[in-house]
């Protein structure tokens, strides 16, 4: 499991919920929650009134709600989340005939949440099913799927060696990306016109495979040099997207175009 936070995507009745993995649980932001079942486009008002004709809920919402850093399409936002009991415990408090499909719903990704717990492949394996779903091939998935065990290789040696906040990993990623490719991750988005959605689920093969060059190398020299510190892992991080940078280019020379593409990957497969 990745140590930093990572926003994830669910649908419900085509309403998206967002969703972060924190302290081994999911927990999900409050607004999309509410969105997902109420007739109103403006949900903060909502929680407003709702507090109000629920003194109860007004008096524990501070206790069961967290301020968690969501991917957004305007970069990492912090927003109000709940875990599946805090969200229970709003849904209660909703008169909607959407909240009954919703509770089940959401049983049922806390018990998948704790299935993967105690066995991560399932986790795996839903994941590749989910990219299958999408309709991406075969190849590709492997490709994804070994570049997301990469990433959690190189942020368990972030963690380890003194990164800690969110902030942390956001810097010393986009130092790979920019020594790797030119550019950060949240210029990358923008250039492939993307809002919510992963960057490395729309990149190519070669994008795929460079941005696991950068991290991979990055981690070898972590432990070879038994780094420590943000500095020093920040140097190290410039070094590692280097290493995947001159590959990078030396085979644009070759084919006589650049690799970063600003094609959406998935879209491009389905056409």
């Amino acid at each position: 499991m990745t140590s930093d936070i990572e926003t994830r995507i669910s649908i419900f009745h085509q309403k998206t919920i967002r969703k972060v993995i924190h302290k081994n649980e999911w927990w999900f932001v409050i607004e999309d929650v509410v969105l997902a079942l109420i007739d109103s486009n403006d949900p903060k008002q909502y929680i407003q009134r709702m507090k109000l004709r629920d003194p109860e809920l007004a008096k524990g919402y501070v206790q069961f709600v967290h301020t968690l850093p969501i991917k957004t399409s305007g970069g990492s936002q912090k927003m109000i989340c709940a875990n599946t009991e805090g969200i229970f415990r709003i849904i209660q408090s909703i008169p909607s005939a959407k909240a009954e499909p919703f509770k089940r719903w959401l049983a049922k990704v806390g018990y998948e949440r704790v299935q993967e717990i105690e066995d991560p492949e399932l986790a795996t394996k839903r994941t590749r099913a989910l990219y299958k779903a999408k309709g991406y091939p075969d190849d590709w998935i492997e490709k994804r799927m070994r570049g997301i065990a990469i990433r959690e290789e190189l942020t368990d040696e972030w963690k380890k060696r003194g990164a800690k906040q969110y902030s942390d990993y956001e810097i010393l990623t986009a130092e790979i990306s920019k020594a790797t490719f030119g550019i950060t991750p949240g210029q990358y988005k923008k250039l492939k016109g993307l809002k919510r959605e992963n960057l490395r689920d729309h990149m190519n093969d070669f994008e795929l495979i460079f941005t696991m060059l950068g991290e991979r190398s990055t981690t070898e020299i972590h432990k070879q040099e038994e780094s420590l510190g943000l500095p020093k892992l920040k140097s190290d991080a410039q070094r590692g997207g280097r290493v995947a940078g001159i590959a990078k280019k030396q085979l644009e020379k070759e084919l006589g175009h650049t690799i970063v593409s600003n094609s959406n990957y998935l879209k491009k497969k389905i056409k």
